[in-house]
């Protein structure tokens, strides 16, 4: 910690700013006193004049440890991923190098430092048979895209270094970085009338990425290690989650129609029974999820 001035400032690195849960937590950050931040992307962001950026591929193992060594972060929020479930099947050794080589890289930086890093999973490490889970449930991860996220998690297992991870499940939220989130692309089809096939054997409880951004913020407040699931209040279908985007934004509903996750014949498996139990970081750090509504409300404005 920087202690110029007599003043403790934190230095907090957040990687993957291109991403939604990125930019919004470099925003964040960028808002709070007493912070120095840093972040990286692997390519320029229209709104990174808002704080300091470096452009930087985490999967270059010189410039992770250039920039964390040159930084000297007390936080690393690993924010980077290749989260495209379907791609990971046919491009594998470029999910490998982001999802696990480069956890590998920053947790070697942090470990010089003694910086604590905290890193983003998923509930795709889990099956989906017997959701929903706890942080003490038996992953079984049915496609590369989960396999990644649960090698990243044993990576931080082993590297000796102060870890904590955060598992969480259909992330959604209005995106600093521009890019379209599901509420989003659900507004956008139904407003231009246009039909939308949801599935609904899907279950989960989606996560609001204020919420994900303020259980980062809490894990750093309280100095928290370890495994901790962060989801919404509410465990639904990913089809009566859309519903209520349409009732909510006053859009037409007959226009979702239910079809079964199969008919997609996506690449990937699905998990389909999942979602996360957060009594963990409830008690451990008072975590607090929006409602679904609470969150749509929020959305809400900042599209107005």
């Amino acid at each position: 910690m920087n202690y110029n001035s007599g003043i403790i400032k934190k230095r907090i690195l957040v990687t993957g700013t291109n991403g939604m849960l990125g930019s919004n937590t470099a925003k964040f950050y960028s808002e709070r006193a007493n912070i120095e931040l840093l972040t990286t992307a692997k390519t320029k962001n229209e709104f990174a004049n808002k704080f300091d950026e470096i452009i930087c591929d985490i999967t270059n193992r010189e410039q992770v440890k250039k920039i964390v060594l040159d930084f000297c972060p007390d936080y690393i929020i690993n924010a980077a991923a290749f989260t495209n479930v379907d791609l990971c099947e046919t491009e594998k050794e470029t999910a490998w190098k982001t999802n696990v080589k480069a956890v590998e890289y920053l947790a070697e930086a942090c470990r010089v430092i003694d910086a604590h890093l905290i890193h983003i999973s998923s509930d795709y490490i889990y099956d989906g048979k017997n959701g929903p889970y706890s942080e003490n449930d038996t992953p079984n991860p049915l496609g590369y895209y989960g396999r990644t996220k649960l090698a990243s998690e044993n990576v931080l297992k082993i590297s000796g270094i102060k870890y904590t991870i955060l598992r969480t499940n259909v992330l959604y939220g209005i995106s600093e970085s521009g890019k379209a989130d599901f509420v989003y692309w659900v507004i956008k089809n139904l407003s231009e009338n246009k039909e939308i096939n949801i599935v609904k054997d899907q279950f989960n409880n989606p996560t609001f990425v204020y919420d994900l951004i303020s259980a980062i913020n809490k894990v750093i407040e309280f100095n928290k290690s370890g495994i901790f699931n962060i989801g919404g209040k509410e465990f639904l279908s990913r089809f009566d989650f859309t519903k209520k985007i349409s009732v909510y934004f006053n859009l037409n509903k007959n226009l979702i129609k239910p079809i079964l996750t199969a008919e997609l014949n996506q690449k990937a498996l699905r998990p389909l029974k999942s979602g996360l139990i957060t009594l963990k970081a409830e008690t451990q750090f008072g975590y607090k999820p929006h409602s679904i509504i609470e969150s749509f409300e929020k959305i809400n404005r900042d599209l107005i």
